[in-house]
């Protein structure tokens, strides 16, 4: 494995993970891969269609598959999607090449959040029976441990905007490398 710093955003869907990656990696001037972008151009679907065609296993198949693949590459900001921390392998892969940063948020603001953005509502299958809200609560439950091993930093993104988050990301970044 090479010995790549990447920079690792995780969190739930809505927490600003893609936004946050974009401005980070133009601050920084480094590339911005998305990983759900990775997987849909990989795949030739979209996450709905893979979803359809081979349930949630295929695609965290297809995550892991990519996430592998881009660990690979030369220092990147990586916006994970809210699940790539579900698997082990992936925690491991995340861990030993980059450091991850977890934007957290309360599921009423994910919701709110994700009713503001139609492309989110269009792209990403619900994941279970519940409504929107109450998924949100249980999922963030459910990963919140997992999200907490897998990161190195944590930030709340309630209340803040993009700019505010990427900066606190930044100086997070260079406390660390100045520590």
């Amino acid at each position: 494995m090479t010995t790549t710093q990447h920079i690792y955003l995780t969190g739930f869907r809505g927490t600003g993970k893609t936004s946050v990656g974009s401005m980070l990696a133009s601050s920084l001037g480094r590339t911005v891969i998305d990983l759900d972008g990775v997987v849909t151009a990989n795949a030739g679907k979209s996450i709905s269609e893979i979803f359809e065609a081979g349930g949630e296993v295929a695609f965290r198949d297809l995550e892991s598959n990519a996430l592998e693949s881009i660990s690979q590459t030369e220092n990147a900001v990586i916006s994970l999607g809210g699940g790539a921390i579900l698997r082990a392998e992936n925690r491991a892969i995340i861990r030993s090449t980059g450091v991850c940063v977890w934007l957290e948020c309360d599921a009423e603001t994910i919701a709110q959040r994700l009713q503001q953005d139609d492309v989110t509502c269009q792209q990403r299958p619900a994941l279970t029976t519940l409504d929107e809200l109450q998924e949100i609560r249980e999922l963030l439950q459910a990963r919140h441990s997992l999200y907490q091993e897998a990161a190195d930093y944590r930030i709340d993104t309630v209340g803040k905007t993009i700019e505010q988050v990427a900066k606190q990301v930044m100086e997070l970044l260079m406390d660390n490398a100045s520590a």
